[in-house]
């Protein structure tokens, strides 16, 4: 053998090595490795009282994974004022028992939920490598989950409130605030016409203006995040890009699985539309397909998020 045929079966098989252990510890670590990410945000009134929000999103949910059912329980112990779920739950169709268990400790905490499309059809066997050509397109033989089971979960189990193309208002802490939602704009399921309308009907039955206003959707499209804006949200929470899954260390998401700047695909960052500005908070998520179970350079993580009064100091 050569000396040039040498180093190229060297290098091969370094390649092929260094590849084998990435997929092993993305596979069998990195994507159990849950953590929390903690923001704080100046959003509130000088002198409000903080609130915490934890944002949960894109479970991916299955019976068999006792680690992350557990560690999601865990997560109770924080205390936070509200939680924000916004959506893919489900990673199996037998999934919604292990929700509602996973989730029972925040019974009686505020909270508000929007849907992924994985909480309405189950997961299917993709070619990862699809994701570079765009978004993906849904397939005709997804299962069908129990929506309706789950939704009833949250509502009367949790006492959440969905904002899939909804509004409402609520207090916490002595602030006002006022939330609207979509559902998985992915699948154009976002009804963003009828908006307008449903943020008028909020705000005519309140009396004065909100302390604060928080948008939530799955997926986060371009036009969501512009109507959003548009509309008056300073804050906006999102899921569904799982922040790339699969990235090149402190480079930028390679995918997003939908038209978001790729720099944008997770954490938190400022979107800017029709000269205003909101906080945007993209999660990375908490799951993953069954049929991908692995990322690198991308943990799997919850968000804990301070909203905090303005310091007038600072200004």
């Amino acid at each position: 053998m050569t000396t040039i045929a040498r180093v190229a079966a060297v290098t091969a098989g370094t390649v092929a090595a260094t590849g084998a252990a990435a997929f092993a510890w993305g596979s069998l670590v990195e994507r159990n490795l849950f953590g929390i990410r903690y923001e704080v945000l100046p959003v509130l009134p000088p002198g409000a009282t903080p609130i915490t929000v934890l944002h949960l999103s894109d479970l991916h949910l299955a019976p068999w994974q006792e680690r992350k059912i557990e560690w999601i329980r865990s997560l109770a112990a924080l205390e936070p004022d509200l939680v924000v779920d916004t959506g893919d739950n489900l990673g199996h169709v037998d999934a919604v028992g292990a929700i509602e268990y996973a989730l029972a400790p925040f019974a009686g905490t505020p909270g508000v939920f929007v849907h992924g499309s994985n909480d309405y059809y189950g997961p299917t066997v993709k070619n990862p490598f699809r994701y570079f050509n765009g978004p993906s397109r849904p397939l005709k033989s997804a299962p069908n989950l129990d929506t309706a089971r789950m939704e009833q979960y949250f509502e009367a189990g949790l006492g959440w409130t969905s904002l899939n193309n909804a509004a409402m208002t609520t207090h916490l802490n002595g602030s006002s605030i006022e939330f609207f939602g979509t559902n998985d704009a992915h699948r154009n399921w976002d009804e963003l016409g009828t908006l307008p309308r449903l943020i008028d009907d909020m705000r005519d039955h309140v009396s004065e203006p909100a302390d604060l206003t928080i948008g939530v959707t799955h997926a986060p499209y371009q036009r969501v995040l512009n109507a959003f804006t548009t509309n008056g949200a300073d804050v906006i929470l999102a899921g569904h890009t799982h922040g790339g899954q699969v990235r090149v260390p402190f480079m930028p998401a390679l995918v997003a699985n939908c038209d978001i700047p790729r720099e944008k695909a997770s954490g938190l960052s400022l979107w800017q539309h029709a000269r205003t500005t909101a906080y945007l908070n993209v999660s990375a998520g908490l799951g993953t397909s069954i049929y991908a179970p692995v990322r690198f350079a991308c943990r799997p993580e919850a968000v804990l998020i301070t909203l905090a009064p303005v310091d007038l100091h600072s200004a």
